[in-house]
């Protein structure tokens, strides 16, 4: 008997302490978060992705869903440049302009200027398809807009310098082999009335005065042209504001507002021409 009590007293008393546990809701909260962060993380990875394959980006994290598209260094034509040449192929940027204006997600398109121009075909192909967008467009004049350039910053519904930005405006010209015959001077005026009709028509500049900044010969040594800074731009009707990355923002969110009020108001008189036409 003293063995057994003795051998009680020297067992050991285990305690059961209970853990415990993280409500549902907590856990719930942490995953949500976690895969929130994950989405996060993809998205701008896909965005600079976009960024680095075709120098443009579709912002969704704003007020408003808007695409990014940049044109900058030489406009490349039916020629492929130099590879130290910084170029916008316009066979990249023509099918995005027509995905864009397809996309029902994008509710307009900002695009960002800055350029020495390039193949004049190719620039104006590309303006061609902005001014025909449905979709509101602007576009932002950063460092120049130069040559083709003008038409380009002139396609979009409303155009924006930034004041240091400038513009050199100049006849068609031409590289290699250029025959001296009568034909040729006949294709250079046609070449160059297809410029100045694209710049008149989607800008308040008048033919006489652009035509004139274009055969200036008393401002540039080497050349013939005249170089508008950002205030110039404007005042000459070629530009519509002068402004930066934010006022050219705003701009583009007050047409998107407007663009979606206007077809709310088209969406309810259908329906109410509908409900007058069942009675």
């Amino acid at each position: 008997m003293g063995q057994k009590s003795k051998s009680k007293k020297n067992r050991q008393k285990l305690t059961i302490i209970e853990i415990p546990s993280q409500p549902r809701d907590a856990v719930k909260n942490e995953a949500e978060e976690e895969q929130s962060e994950e989405e996060t993380e993809n998205k701008i990875s896909e965005q600079t992705e976009q960024i680095i394959e075709t120098g443009s980006v579709t912002v969704k994290r704003a007020k408003h869903v808007i695409h990014c598209l940049t044109i900058v260094g030489q406009i490349e034509g039916h020629y492929i440049l130099p590879p130290q040449n910084k170029t916008t192929k316009y066979e990249h940027v023509i099918p995005q302009l027509v995905a864009i204006e397809q996309d029902p997600e994008i509710e307009g398109l900002m695009i960002i200027l800055n350029t020495v121009g390039g193949d004049v075909e190719a620039g104006l192909a590309i303006a061609e398809l902005i001014s025909g967008m449905k979709k509101p467009t602007v576009s932002l004049v950063l460092g120049g807009g130069h040559s083709i350039g003008v038409p380009l910053a002139c396609s979009a519904q409303q155009s924006f310098i930034a004041p240091s930005a400038t513009m050199t405006v100049h006849p068609v010209r031409m590289n290699g082999l250029v025959l001296g015959v009568p034909q040729t001077l006949s294709y250079f005026d046609r070449m160059q009335e297809r410029i100045v009709r694209f710049v008149t028509d989607n800008s308040k500049i008048s033919s006489e005065d652009f035509r004139q900044l274009m055969m200036n010969t008393g401002e540039l040594v080497m050349d013939v042209g005249t170089v508008l800074d950002g205030e110039k731009a404007v005042e000459k009707g070629l530009i519509d504001h002068l402004g930066g990355l934010n006022e050219a923002i705003t701009c583009l969110y007050e047409m998107i507002e407007a663009e979606n009020s206007d077809s709310k108001e088209e969406h309810h008189n259908a329906n109410k021409d509908k409900e007058a036409s069942c009675r």
